[in-house]
């Protein structure tokens, strides 16, 4: 997977006013969680870039916490960790969290 650093408020703000019709994946992800590498891992080893082609943002909640209160406040989906949101057109149109994180349900979503 290519994973772009989430780290700005400026990007998230990009992410919520792209009009591209692309969708869009954010994972939070917490360094400090098992449970939350597990998934991470389990998502990347899954992923097919042939099948699925959308940008990917990853969150560090552990460095960029307020970043994560962002999401919740302007996307409406309350905060866990792990957590993968895919948001198209400035909405969230899915989110899994913990082992609820798939592949398969992320292509369906998309």
């Amino acid at each position: 997977m290519n994973w772009v650093a989430l780290t700005k408020k400026e990007q998230l703000d990009q992410i919520k006013n792209d009009d591209s019709n692309e969708t869009i994946l954010i994972f939070k992800h917490s360094t400090r969680c098992s449970i939350s590498s597990m998934a991470l891992n389990r998502l990347e080893r899954s992923w097919k870039t042939s099948e699925i082609a959308i940008s990917t943002y990853l969150l560090d909640l552990i460095s960029y916490r307020e970043l994560s209160s962002q999401i919740e406040k302007e996307f409406g989906v309350y905060h866990e960790s792990p957590q993968l949101i895919l948001i198209k057109n400035g909405k969230a149109i899915y989110d899994a969290s913990h082992m609820a994180i798939s592949y398969n349900d992320i292509k369906q979503n998309i």
